[in-house]
């Protein structure tokens, strides 16, 4: 079976969980979750890949963190996205557009 090398999709991490943002805030577990099943365990994020995206990001100004209680009672760290945030998805979606035009004229179709 093949898989994703992170190098490859590393530059794609925040482009994933700004989009799962926009849907609505959400804490690093659920963001997990989530990816790894809308790619149907093909790419698994690590904990401390998603982590310092979150750190990473909040600095930018991407995204913000606030605290809120949990159903258990137990306080979580959710994030949301910022309006910076939202300039930066857009650009990362026409950067990936960019990139699979350019990519894919280096693709044989006969292995597609």
């Amino acid at each position: 079976m093949v898989s994703i090398s992170s190098d490859v999709i590393r530059g794609y991490n925040d482009t994933m969980i700004l989009f799962l943002l926009k849907k609505a805030p959400s804490y690093g577990y659920e963001i997990s979750k989530s990816i790894k099943a809308m790619t149907n365990e093909k790419y698994i994020i690590k904990e401390t890949t998603l982590y310092s995206a979150f750190t990473r990001m909040e600095e930018n100004g991407y995204v913000e963190s606030f605290s809120r209680e949990a159903e258990n009672g137990k306080r979580r760290t959710y994030y949301r996205i910022t309006e910076k945030g939202n300039l930066y998805y857009n650009e990362k979606c026409e950067e990936w557009k960019l990139t699979q035009e350019v990519v894919g004229k280096f693709i044989a179709e006969e292995s597609m």
